[in-house]
C-alpha cells in the first residue's frame, strides 16, 4: 500500500429526498501489485460481501465482478498451474465475469452499499476529473479507458494532491488542453499483460520495474527482460538499430551499476580473440554412484575413505537417488567429511535445537507485533506468494494443505531470523525446493539450505555484486573459447549476455526438470574440475546453440526469444560432458590468460606435464596439469566409455585411461 486515505466519501444521491444525497464513508489506496498498480476504494463497512466488489478487468476496461470470493482465491490459486511457466506466471489467476446491467435494481446485492465499493487497474485508467479550486472540498472523478465513469471521491478530510502526486508515481498525467480541471492518462499499455503479448510491450515502466527489482521482474517473466532492453536499447527508427557502445555500457551500468563487459579492446583488459585453444576432447559419463561404491568408501566408524575419489565419482555420474539424502549433506558442507557417525549424530541434534529456537523467534511473534515490523511482514507476504507457485506440478508439493508447502515456508521463514539483513528475495525457494524435496526432514533441508546460501548469498544482496562478476566472468570466458560468436553478439546488442542472468541466479532451476536439476546441482556442488565449473555450462549451453543462432542471423529479440525457449529442453549429460570438455580444453592451452586462469582458479603455467614429477601417466595425455587432472575427471569417461559397471570402477579406482 503506498497511499491510504479515510474519509472519503461517495455522495450516492439514494437520500430520501431526490436532493439529498446519502454520504458513503469509504478508504482509497493505491496499491503497488507485482504486475500492476491499482486504485482500490471500499465503504469503511466492514460486513460488506467482498464477492460483489467491482474491479476494472485486465482485459478490459469495462466494469466486471469478482466470481470468486478472496478466501475462495487462496484456497484455489494453490493448485492453479497446470504447466512450468503458469507455476511463476506473475498474472493473476483470478477469473472474471462481465457484470450485467441491472438496470439501476440494487435489490441483488446483500448489502445495498456494497455495490459501490471499485477496484481497477492504473493501465485502465484513461483520465482523471478535479473539481475547480476554491469550490469546497476537493473531488475525483475516474474515467476508464471504454468511457466508464466511477462514483466521484470526495476528500472531506484532507486535499487530493497527495493522491494525483502518488499516482504520478507510476503514470504520466497531463493536463487536457480543452479543460484544465481534467487530467489524462499518457498512453502505455498495461504490465500486466498476456506471456504471448509481452513482445508488443514498451520499456518505459518495465524498465523502471527493472532497475527497482531486477529479481522480481526477471523471476516473473523471463521475456520481460527482453522488452525492457528492446525498448531501451533499439532505436524506433529502424534504419538506426545499432546504438552505439558507449550509450549500451552507459545503460547498463545504470541498470546494474558496476557492470563492465569489455565489448571493446579497452586498457585493463586482456586481449584474448587469437589464443587457439585446439580441438575439443570426447567426453562421455559414467552411471551414478551407487550405494554400495559409497559403503565401500567408508570405515568402520563412518568416515569417507578417500573424499578426492569420491567426489571424482560422483563429478562423473552423480548419484543414485537413495544416495542423495546422505551424500547431499557432505556436498553442502552440512556434515564435515572426515566425520563419524557418532559425530554427525551429534551435530545433527545440536543443530536441530538451534533450528526450532530460531523458529520459534518468528512464530511467537503476535499480530500487534507484525504490525510494527513492517520487514517480517514483507518477508511473510512474499514468502506466502512465492511458495504457493514453487514446483506445483511436483507431487511432492502439488494439491492443497500439501506438508511440503507448509515446510517450505516454514523453513524460508526462520531463514530470515537466521539472516534478517538479507530476509527473503524472490528466487530463494527455487533454491530450497530441490533441497527439501530429497531430504524429507524439515531440519536437515534448513541446515543444508544455508549451505547452499553461503555460496549463492552474492547473488540475492541488493548491491548484485555476485551476479555483477559472473556475467563479467562469463564474457571473458565466452570470448576465448569463441570469439567469433561474442563479436556476433555483440553486432545485435547482447554482448552482455544479460539473457543469462536466470542461469546464474538461481543456478539453472528453470531450464532444467526436476530430477535433472538434481543430477546437475551434486555434479556442481564437487567443485570439480575448477573453480565456477557452473560459468563453463552456460557456455556449453550457448556454443551448442550457436550455430543455429548465427546461421539464423537471429537479431537481439531472437536470440532472447530463442534462449528463454530452451527451458526444458536442455540434455543435462549433454551439457555436463561438453562443459568438461570445455573446461579440459581450456586447461590444456599452454598460454591461457591470467584473467582466465584466475576465473577458474588454474595456476598459469606453461609447464607440460610430461616435465613434472607426478606419476599419473593420464595428465600427460590431457597435457595439463597433473594435479588439477587428478581432481578433474576419471578414466572411463575417455572418448569411446566403454566398459561394464564393475571395469569402470575399477579403472576409476586406478586412474588409468579407458
Amino acid at each position: 500500500v503506498v497511499y491510504e486515505q479515510e474519509g472519503v466519501f461517495i455522495h450516492s444521491s439514494c437520500g430520501k429526498n431526490d436532493d439529498q444525497d446519502s454520504l458513503i464513508a469509504g478508504i482509497l489506496r493505491v496499491i503497488e501489485k507485482e504486475n500492476e498498480v491499482v486504485v482500490d476504494w471500499r465503504p469503511l463497512d466492514e460486513t460488506l460481501d467482498t464477492s460483489n466488489i467491482l474491479c476494472a478487468g485486465k482485459d478490459s476496461s469495462s466494469v466486471v465482478e469478482w466470481t470468486q470470493t478472496p478466501k475462495e482465491k487462496c484456497s484455489r490459486g494453490a493448485d492453479r498451474p497446470s504447466s512450468y511457466e503458469a507455476e511463476w506466471d506473475m498474472v493473476t489467476t483470478v477469473s472474471f465475469k462481465k457484470k450485467p446491467h441491472s438496470n439501476g435494481d440494487a435489490t441483488t446485492h446483500a448489502n445495498r452499499e456494497s455495490k459501490w465499493s471499485f477496484l481497477f487497474s492504473l493501465a485502465d485508467l484513461k483520465s482523471i476529473k478535479q473539481n475547480k479550486k476554491g469550490m469546497g472540498w476537493s473531488y475525483l472523478v475516474f474515467c476508464l479507458k471504454d468511457d466508464v465513469k466511477l462514483p466521484a471521491l470526495h476528500f472531506h478530510h484532507g486535499d487530493s494532491k497527495p493522491l494525483i502526486k502518488c499516482l504520478e508515481k507510476h503514470v504520466a498525467l497531463n493536463e487536457s488542453p480543452h479543460d484544465e480541471r481534467v487530467l489524462l492518462v499518457k498512453t502505455q499499455k498495461s504490465l500486466s499483460q498476456s506471456f504471448e503479448n509481452l513482445f508488443d510491450e514498451p520499456s518505459y515502466g518495465l524498465l523502471q520495474k527493472w532497475k527497482k527489482d531486477p529479481y522480481v521482474v526477471t523471476m516473473g517473466k523471463f521475456s520481460k527482460v527482453t522488452n525492457y532492453i528492446v525498448g531501451s536499447l533499439r532505436s524506433s527508427d529502424q534504419s538506426n538499430q545499432r546504438r552505439p557502445p558507449s550509450e549500451m555500457a552507459d545503460f547498463l551500468n545504470d541498470t546494474i551499476p558496476g557492470l563492465k563487459i569489455n565489448q571493446q579492446e579497452e586498457p585493463g583488459f586482456e586481449v584474448i580473440t587469437r589464443i587457439n585453444l585446439g580441438k575439443q576432447p570426447e567426453v562421455s559419463r559414467r552411471e551414478p554412484v551407487s550405494a554400495e561404491e559409497w559403503a565401500k568408501n567408508m570405515d568402520s566408524e563412518g568416515r569417507i575413505l578417500d573424499v578426492d575419489y569420491i567426489k571424482r565419482l560422483i563429478f562423473k555420474g552423480g548419484l543414485c537417488h537413495t544416495l542423495r539424502k546422505e551424500a547431499w549433506k557432505f556436498l553442502l558442507g552440512y556434515f564435515p567429511w572426515n566425520s563419524t557417525k557418532e559425530e554427525r549424530a551429534n551435530l545433527q541434534k545440536r543443530k536441530t535445537d538451534e533450528y526450532f529456537r530460531m523458529k520459534l523467534q518468528w512464530k511467537s511473534v503476535s499480530e500487534e507485533q507484525e504490525k510494527r515490523n513492517s520487514r517480517l511482514r514483507d518477508y511473510r507476504s512474499l514468502i506466502e506468494k512465492d511458495v504457493n507457485r514453487t514446483d506445483r506440478t511436483n507431487k511432492f508439493y502439488e494439491g492443497e494443505d500439501n506438508p511440503g508447502l507448509i515446510l517450505l515456508h516454514d523453513i524460508l521463514m526462520t531463514y530470515c531470523m537466521y539472516d534478517f539483513d538479507l530476509g527473503y528475495v524472490q528466487g530463494m525457494s527455487d533454491l530450497l525446493s530441490p533441497v527439501l524435496y530429497v531430504m524429507e526432514n524439515e531440519v536437515d533441508a534448513f541446515w543444508c539450505f544455508v549451505s547452499y546460501m553461503d555460496q549463492m548469498h552474492q547473488n540475492f544482496e541488493e548491491q548484485m555484486q555476485g551476479m555483477k562478476t559472473q556475467l563479467i566472468q562469463l564474457s571473458h570466458l565466452l570470448r576465448l573459447l569463441d570469439s567469433g560468436f561474442c563479436s556476433y553478439l555483440e553486432s545485435q546488442d547482447s554482448g552482455y549476455l544479460y539473457f543469462c542472468f536466470r542461469w546464474l541466479l538461481i543456478r539453472f532451476k528453470r531450464e532444467f526438470s526436476f530430477q535433472d536439476i538434481l543430477r546437475l546441482w551434486e555434479v556442481m556442488w564437487t567443485e570439480l574440475p575448477c573453480q565456477n565449473f557452473h560459468l563453463l555450462l552456460c557456455c556449453a549451453i550457448l556454443e551448442s546453440e550457436k550455430q543455429q543462432i548465427m546461421d539464423k542471423h537471429y537479431g537481439f529479440n531472437e536470440i532472447l526469444k530463442h534462449i528463454n525457449e530452451l527451458s526444458m529442453k536442455i540434455d543435462v549429460e549433454y551439457i555436463l560432458c561438453k562443459a568438461e570438455a570445455i573446461s579440459m580444453q581450456m586447461m590444456n592451452c599452454k598460454e591461457l590468460p591470467q584473467t582466465v586462469s584466475e576465473i577458474l582458479g588454474i595456476e598459469n603455467s606453461s609447464v607440460t606435464p610430461d616435465s613434472d614429477t607426478g606419476e599419473d601417466e593420464s595428465g600427460a595425455e590431457l597435457s595439463c596439469p597433473t594435479s588439477l587432472y587428478q581432481s578433474i575427471s576419471t578414466p572411463v569417461i575417455a572418448a569411446n566409455g566403454t566398459g561394464n559397471g564393475a571395469q569402470q570402477a575399477a579403472e576409476t579406482q586406478n586412474l588409468t585411461p579407458a
